[in-house]
């Protein structure tokens, strides 16, 4: 600890984290980022020295994580019978459907036994020691279809991610559950030093009823995860996934009039696909389909699957690296600006791809392909501000309109003069064609389904020079939004809010309804 002291003395006169650990040697080599931080709050616990943003901005490890303005903690649920029956799918009897034991976040959860109250808290304490906040936190819910576990095992296991982060460990059976467990967990979180920002959970298309809209939110659910795999019915068919298309645009469109944020899965390379129909397949993507956020996922042929036994026959073969980089630097530049492409690839580990590509550093090898070419991406990721320092008088008010399944959106954002976005906000106006929700605070409104300002992710009341966060950019997106709904005849506007993000609405006018938020306009 006295090395790191003294080297963190070194960073607060100026020098790089980096080369001030370097100047300190131990026996066994360097001391690493993690003693720097130890260092700090060690110092600030013990009134050395006040709390520094901009130095902990420094030393903290692995900053990318925290730089779209919120910290994300992965918890998986246990295994269950899955209703999918898909070829290209393993099924470890150890593991949630889908899932490997030794992908890197599914160890966390096996290593916990599945416990959600363990995962949570041994997560927060991980990315506390390395120097991110963890007062707004997104949880990503994963393990095969959400939809399929029992709603008591949902509701408990929601329940025990929120004890921990309210920090209390009181257990309760499942069996002896009491009505209003939850909303009680939810309430204590509204104002605990771990506030829930967003929900995520992952289902399938035939899974999205108007029953489940309204289960989601009571969990407190503000974004699905949903495989769409393929937009062709037959290929649909031949992998045996168990939906078609038109139930697919049937749960966008209930999934829109209910506000939530929705993030899509495209697999390429699937049984009976070519790299020419995977090209036009990803195009059907933007057709009415709009996701707000897509994860790509090439088939990755696995043993132990039924997609493998068609390989053993030659009836199916896997792209190549080098097909495969140069079909995703293809479709790539075609993702429209309110999208954010969160992945290209999925993480499994080498060692169980049994033929085709094993490279897990797909999105760099497409965007140095991309560069070659002289395209790039406009996907919302590659296009957020990041960590970079922005001039609030200089950003620029945009509004993208498009169309989706039932449903006008608008995408409105503050973009900086280098086409940057620094903070944004998804508006859906349901048409006459929009399913009914039967929710009563969604009845004849305008729905805000998400506000996000990009930047390191900043304690609450935290300020830092140059920060889209704390710009006051979220309340100037919702006035925009505000007066676009009325432009548009709508007297109400709703808002999907995160349990930890409802005083914030609620201090902008919006009251509590029994899902959402919601405002009359005039």
């Amino acid at each position: 600890m006295r090395l790191a002291r003294l080297a963190l003395t070194d960073v607060r006169a100026g020098t790089d984290a980096l080369t001030a650990l370097k100047r300190y040697p131990t026996k066994t080599g360097y001391i690493g980022k993690y003693a720097l931080v130890a260092a700090y709050n060690e110092m600030v616990d013990k009134g050395e020295m006040a709390a520094d943003a901009e130095i902990l901005a420094r030393i903290r490890m692995k900053p990318v994580r925290t730089l779209s303005g919120v910290t994300t903690v992965t918890v998986l649920t246990k295994h269950y019978p899955c209703p999918g029956k898909c070829i290209f799918c393993p099924d470890d009897v150890r593991m949630p459907k889908s899932y490997l034991p030794d992908e890197p976040g599914a160890m966390r959860g096996l290593h916990h036994k599945f416990d959600p109250y363990e995962q949570v808290a041994s997560r927060l304490e991980a990315l506390q020691a390395v120097g991110h906040p963890t007062d707004k936190i997104e949880l990503l819910i994963l393990g095969g279809t959400w939809s399929a576990y029992r709603r008591d095992y949902q509701e408990w296991f929601v329940k025990r991610c929120f004890d921990a982060l309210n920090d209390i460990n009181e257990e309760t059976e499942i069996s002896g559950m009491k009505s209003g467990d939850l909303p009680k967990s939810q309430q204590i979180n509204e104002s605990a030093q771990h506030r829930n920002v967003g929900l995520v959970v992952e289902t399938r298309p035939d899974e999205v009823t108007l029953d489940e809209l309204a289960w989601f939110r009571y969990l407190g659910v503000t974004k699905v995860q949903m495989g769409a795999q393929s937009l062709d019915d037959e290929i649909l068919a031949l992998n045996k996934r168990g939906h078609t298309v038109g139930e697919l645009r049937r749960a966008m469109a209930l999934l829109r009039a209910g506000g939530f944020k929705i993030v899509l899965h495209w697999m390429p390379n699937l049984l009976g696909a070519t790299l020419e129909s995977d090209r036009e397949d990803f195009l059907h993507l933007w057709d009415g389909i709009a996701p707000d956020e897509l994860k790509v996922y090439p088939t990755q042929l696995l043993e132990n699957t039924e997609l493998h036994e068609y390989w053993q026959r030659g009836e199916y073969k896997p792209y190549t690296t080098e097909e495969l980089i140069a079909l995703l630097a293809d479709v790539k530049p075609s993702i429209p600006h309110y999208c954010r492409a969160n992945r290209v690839i999925r993480d499994i580990p080498s060692p169980n791809v049994v033929e085709g590509n094993k490279r897990t550093s797909l999105r760099q090898d497409v965007h140095i392909e991309m560069k070659k070419r002289g395209t790039k991406c406009n996907c919302l990721r590659c296009r957020e501000v990041r960590g970079s320092k922005i001039e609030v008088e200089k950003l620029k008010l945009d509004d993208l309109v498009y169309q989706a399944e039932d449903a006008e959106e608008h995408f409105i954002s503050f973009v900086t003069p280098d086409d940057k976005v620094a903070g944004f906000l998804r508006l859906s106006l349901p048409d006459k064609n929009a399913p009914q929700t039967g929710i009563a605070d969604l009845e004849g409104a305008a729905i805000i389904r998400e506000v996000h300002v990009y930047g390191q992710s900043l304690e609450v009341g935290a300020e830092k020079r140059g920060s889209a966060q704390h710009a006051g950019l979220g309340t100037r997106l919702m006035k925009e939004a505000e007066q676009i709904s009325l432009t548009r005849g709508f007297r109400r506007l709703a808002v999907i809010a995160a349990v930890g993000t409802r005083g914030y609405y609620l201090d902008r006018g919006f009251e509590r309804g029994d899902l959402y938020l919601f405002k009359e306009i005039k």
